[in-house]
Parts: C-alpha cells; sequence; structure tokens
C-alpha cells in the first residue's frame, strides 16, 4: 500500500460543524473533557504550537522530550499529541502498549522528515557502502520518521538531538570513520563544523539524483550530509543577518543549528530550541535579541519577556505551515470523539519499526 493510499485510509475529514463554533465554545469544551478524563488523558504540545493549542498542554517542550514525558506517565491511556506526525510516532514507540496516541489533524507533518524516505535511504545506502565500504556510521536527527530510525538502529546507527548532536557524532567517529548524517544537512554541517571537522570534508548526499553534490577526492569525505532542510529555518538568511548588524548594531544574534552554515557563522549564538529558551531566560533585563527560529515559538518569548527588546531575525516570517495544522478545533474533534469512545487518527508503529528504533534511541540515551 503506497503511501497515499495508507493517508487516506487513516485520515478522516472534521467535520464542518467545528468550523462555525466560536473561540469561547471550544475552549470551555476542552477544558470540560480535560477534566472529565482526568489523569487518563494527556496533551503534550510541542513549542512551535499556537497559543490557542498550548494553553491546553499538560507539557510543552521539545519533540522528544514530550514524547519521553508521555511515556512517563504510566496513567495516561491517551496520548493527543499536538506536534507532527514524527513526534506522534516516537511517542508511540516509546509509550506501553496501553496508551494510545492521537494525532488531531494527520496532515500535520514536517517537510523535513519527509525529505528522506526509507526508499531512497536504503538505495543510497548500498551506494554509500559500495563507495566506502563498511566505514560509515547512520546517524538521524530526532525529526525523522519512524522508517529511518529504524534503518539507522538497524545498521548500528543512533538518533540526536540539536542539543546533544556534538556527543553523538564524536560518538559515531569512535564507531567509524565516517558518517551519514540524516535528514538535515544544516545541523550536520554546523555540528560537524564545530567539532573541527573541515568544510572540505564534507559531502551532501542528494537523493533524488543518487549523487554526492562534491568537487574533490571522496576519500577525505568523513561527513556525508543528507540534502534535507528545514523550510523555516532555511529562510533566515545572510542579508537578515546583515539588516539587523546594520539597524541594531548592539542587539544579539540567536539562532537555531538548522540555520545555514553562513547564517550561524555570523551569529553570536546559536543552539536548540531549549538553548534559545534558557538564554532569553537568564538574559538580563533590557537586553536585545534578534532570534531565527519558528514565529510561534519567538512571539510567545516576546510575550514572556517584555523587559527585553526582542525580535525576529526574519521579519517576514510565517509560522511552521505544517505545525500550525493543529487548530483548536481539530483539538476538539479528536477529544470529543475520544469522549464518545471513539479514536480518529491514532498513530501506530509496527512492532518491527519499534524495535529498531528503540535500538537507536538507546544508543544516544547511553551515550549522553
Amino acid at each position: 500500500m503506497s503511501l497515499l493510499e495508507t493517508f487516506k485510509q487513516l485520515h478522516q475529514d472534521m467535520p464542518e460543524k467545528y468550523k462555525t463554533l466560536s473561540r469561547e465554545e471550544m475552549e470551555h469544551r476542552v477544558r470540560e473533557i480535560k477534566e472529565k478524563f482526568g489523569r487518563k488523558l494527556f496533551i503534550p504540545g510541542h513549542h512551535y504550537q499556537k497559543d490557542e493549542v498550548i494553553q491546553f498542554a499538560d507539557a510543552a517542550g521539545d519533540s522528544l522530550q514530550l514524547a519521553q514525558i508521555s511515556a512517563q506517565n504510566k496513567d495516561a491511556e491517551y496520548i493527543v499529541f499536538c506536534g507532527v506526525h514524527f513526534m506522534a510516532e516516537t511517542a508511540d514507540i516509546l509509550t506501553d502498549d496501553h496508551q494510545k496516541v492521537i494525532l488531531p489533524d494527520m496532515r500535520a507533518g514536517c517537510s523535513m522528515a519527509d525529505m528522506a524516505d526509507i526508499d531512497q535511504t536504503e538505495r543510497s545506502w548500498k551506494i554509500l557502502q559500495d563507495t566506502f565500504g563498511d566505514t560509515v556510521l547512520p546517524l538521524t536527527y530526532v525529526n525523522s520518521t519512524a522508517a529511518i530510525k529504524a534503518f539507522v538502529g538497524k545498521n548500528g546507527g543512533a538518533t540526536v538531538t540539536s542539543s546533544n548532536a556534538k556527543q553523538m557524532v564524536k560518538w559515531a567517529f569512535a564507531q567509524k570513520q565516517r558518517i551519514l548524517f540524516l535528514p538535515d544537512q544544516h545541523l550536520g554541517r554546523n555540528t560537524a563544523y564545530d567539532l573541527g571537522v573541515p568544510l572540505d570534508e564534507m559531502a551532501v548526499w542528494n537523493p533524488r539524483t543518487d549523487s554526492f553534490e562534491y568537487e574533490g577526492d571522496l576519500e577525505k569525505v568523513k561527513v556525508i550530509l543528507w540534502k534535507g532542510h528545514c523550510s523555516v529555518h532555511e529562510n533566515f538568511t545572510v542579508n537578515n543577518v546583515e539588516n539587523v548588524r546594520k539597524q541594531y548594531p548592539d542587539m544579539n544574534i540567536l539562532v537555531h543549528p538548522e540555520c545555514s552554515r553562513e547564517v550561524v557563522g555570523l551569529s553570536d549564538y546559536a543552539g536548540s530550541t531549549k538553548y534559545i529558551i534558557d538564554m532569553i531566560n537568564e538574559a538580563p533585563a533590557g537586553s536585545k535579541w534578534a532570534i531565527g527560529t519558528e514565529m510561534n515559538l519567538v512571539n510567545r518569548i516576546i510575550a514572556n519577556h517584555p523587559d527585553k527588546e526582542i525580535i525576529s531575525l526574519n521579519p517576514y516570517m510565517c509560522p511552521c505551515l505544517t505545525m500550525n495544522r493543529i487548530d483548536l478545533p481539530h483539538l476538539l474533534w479528536a477529544l470529543e470523539e475520544l469522549e464518545q469512545g471513539n479514536i480518529i487518527n491514532q498513530i501506530i508503529v509496527d512492532e518491527t519499526t519499534s524495535q529498531q528504533s528503540t535500538a537507536a534511541l538507546a544508543r544516544m540515551l547511553q551515550t549522553v
């Protein structure tokens, strides 16, 4: 069955009535249902969610953190995950069999995760093995599908987060001569560069053409970067940095390492979402910041820190479109169906994929 056929089979359209309810009506009903279910219901909300959704989150955080919190909450029978598909998959992998993971809108995906599908990866791996022999270890960002995590686990590799990427790349180089970094080339490049790997020892692998984007002797290559990227973070540019430097010369520039190497290199600080939040929390009153990350989060940081001058590094940036699929109507729909005994949009990862993905996650958790 194709991915499209699977989606059509699993996806249900939200009834029209939810589009006509007022925000007040929807908020009232969500509160009622949460109170009714109590600890049997757990709603994790990713940092990039809209305020109308994040207000109902029992925990807010990054994707892996939320999946781990969900797994620890043994009382929760229903995990209504406000994020994107790969995050709900990770939650299903880590939670117990009696816990059911629900994604309020099945269209909530991640363009970066979708840039590495398993067929491309298996085909590419064979070519890399033919080219380099048994000298390559795969690593995947947790922002990847369960199938990619499973591939990495099956081949001795591990997952990484933006917080622990440096530790995991060091670990990988202790295992093998080279690494394949999936699916975000920018996080892979920035991490390896910070660890002292020269740019001319990194090659981009283009899965569409099954070829390297690299000029030079392939024997020199230590890092193979999958040609994928975050559609949000790639929209922060060198021009954005230069404009802030010109207009606000005393402003700190703080970006996520999913931004390009050029943008990270020109910024004052770069780090994970947690790093960004912590940096602003600890910054003194009156400090000035231009932040290069998703707009819902930036707006929330601005609202939470009126004592600081904070702007988006790109003033024309929009929120992540796929992350914004989860809205208040879809959340209420999922909860009202639960109230009626119906489970819609359940995310189920098969046993083999779960076991292999768990191996990749376990190697990371044992290392950091």
